[in-house]
């Protein structure tokens, strides 16, 4: 008899635990940024300088996206959209400025912190100041280190650092021998191992690299230089001191090694989640926030001796696919298939949906982000935008907009908003070398239209004109 009763409470703690702790359990969230970033930077979208080894094994054992877009081609705008699920002609912050985020809409770590998760943030946050309606504590952070303001965020080895401290957010002194992206991956890992399983976490690691300045330690900077302490890429020409941004002899090598430096980040990281056992209930998603960049040294010609941007025109402030074509991978040990692809077309704005319903939540107000959900897991139709938007409020606004595999570009909106636009055939033109608007006027006029009709007046960003 007391056999039986065993077998019996064996049978029922079994099914006790399939329901509590099966497929309807919430997942984890990581989301990992890097700062000017091409998407010819990683070996798995073609790079052949730059050692990537992690990320090369993150995509063998998740998904690659093929065809994922940034929110803009700048920060602050980039990032808001990632936050309000809403594409930049109709978020309040357009561009890069100290406008904090809008206090009446509802954004992702709040909604994640009413779903039941506990929240981090480690790195570039840009969406608003202390003592602001943007500021990281008022926003659904439990935690928050890294730095407010865009700006602060130029220097590699920062003397300060913004950080929640018992539920305020301070200015504390930072050691001046830390390099910054060390010290996000290493509260990061905190934050992990601290993790008690009862409760789903979401964590933002944004990093400040390959941004420049182009300074990092000397350790990392090593395996680019050969054994007389020189690059080993041709060219070099060093950014002088005195500048906005630090000195730096070797701008190709530090290049590369910061993106190393990044990637073994990431393997890092990786290794934390299997170590805590965490690897099959934790999305990980890793992205860049806009396209690579010419700053502290960095030039054209090494855009190009790189591809960093692949085989795509442009780069940071850019709306051609070289400023606002990413690099997007998405790993989750048994539920996204390992080795997979997606080409689904999606941009920033569609994170907030998609983790939201992984996380149960229901939206609130206008979102232009759509889930793709599906797509990860090879479930369900997934459904497609009708159109991707862009606006940049620098060099004389610019706007563009992507239907299918037509974009249209339109340059110097401030001088006439009404101006003419470039016409490109992405399918058979992925460069944007060739401008067919004048080949297909009807085409032209079509994608016009809805250009024309898609953003909305806003009060600090309207290309120069008052409302």
């Amino acid at each position: 008899m007391k056999s039986f009763y065993k077998f019996f409470l064996s049978l029922f703690l079994i099914f006790i635990s399939t329901f509590s702790f099966g497929q309807t359990k919430k997942p984890n969230i990581i989301y990992i940024m890097a700062d000017d970033l091409g998407i010819g930077d990683l070996g798995v979208y073609g790079q052949e300088k730059i050692k990537t080894p992690n990320l090369d094994q993150f995509a063998k054992e998740g998904m690659v996206f093929t065809d994922f877009y940034a929110g803009s081609t700048v920060c602050a705008p980039s990032r808001a959209t990632i936050m309000t699920g809403q594409h930049t002609g109709h978020t309040l912050l357009r561009g890069n400025s100290n406008v904090p985020i809008d206090l009446d809409q509802k954004i992702l770590p709040e909604y994640l912190k009413d779903a039941g998760y506990t929240t981090a943030m480690f790195g570039k946050w840009g969406l608003g100041l202390a003592n602001t309606v943007g500021s990281p504590e008022k926003r659904g952070w439990d935690e928050f280190a890294g730095f407010l303001l865009q700006r602060d965020a130029h220097y590699q080895f920062p003397d300060s650092i913004d950080m929640i401290s018992d539920g305020v957010m301070t200015k504390q002194p930072f050691p001046n021998d830390l390099f910054a992206n060390d010290y996000f991956l290493e509260r990061s890992e905190e934050f992990i191992r601290s993790q008690s399983g009862k409760k789903p976490f979401f964590l933002y690691l944004s990093y400040t690299i390959p941004h420049a300045e182009l300074v990092l330690s000397k350790e990392s900077l090593k395996q680019y230089l050969d054994q007389d302490g020189k690059s080993v890429f041709p060219d070099e020409n060093a950014w002088p001191d005195g500048q906005h941004y630090g000195p730096q002899e070797f701008p190709k090598a530090a290049y590369a090694a910061m993106v190393s430096h990044l990637d073994h980040q990431i393997g890092q990281l990786m290794a934390t989640l299997k170590e805590k056992g965490l690897e099959e209930n934790t999305l990980v998603i890793f992205t860049s926030d806009n396209g690579t960049h010419t700053e502290g040294g960095r030039t054209d010609a090494d855009i190009d001796f790189f591809k960093s941007s692949a085989q795509f025109r442009g780069k940071k402030r850019d709306l051609y696919e070289g400023g606002v074509h990413m690099p997007f991978l998405a790993r989750w040990v048994g539920t996204v298939k390992p080795g997979s692809v997606s080409h689904f077309k999606g941009a920033f704005y569609d994170l907030l949906p998609t983790f939201a319903q992984l996380a149960g939540e229901k939206l609130e107000g206008e979102i232009d982000g759509i889930s793709f959900v599906s797509a990860l897991t090879g479930k369900g139709d997934q459904e497609e935008h009708p159109y991707l938007y862009w606006e940049f409020h620098e060099q004389g606004g610019k706007q563009a907009i992507l239907v299918g595999n037509w974009k249209v570009i339109r340059i110097e909106v401030g001088k006439n908003p009404q101006g003419t636009v470039e016409l490109y055939d992405l399918s058979k033109d992925p460069s944007e070398s060739n401008d067919v608007a004048s080949q297909f006027p009807e085409k032209t006029a079509e994608l016009t239209a809805i250009l024309d009709g898609v953003r909305t007046e806003n009060p600090h960003f309207n290309f120069g004109r008052k409302n």
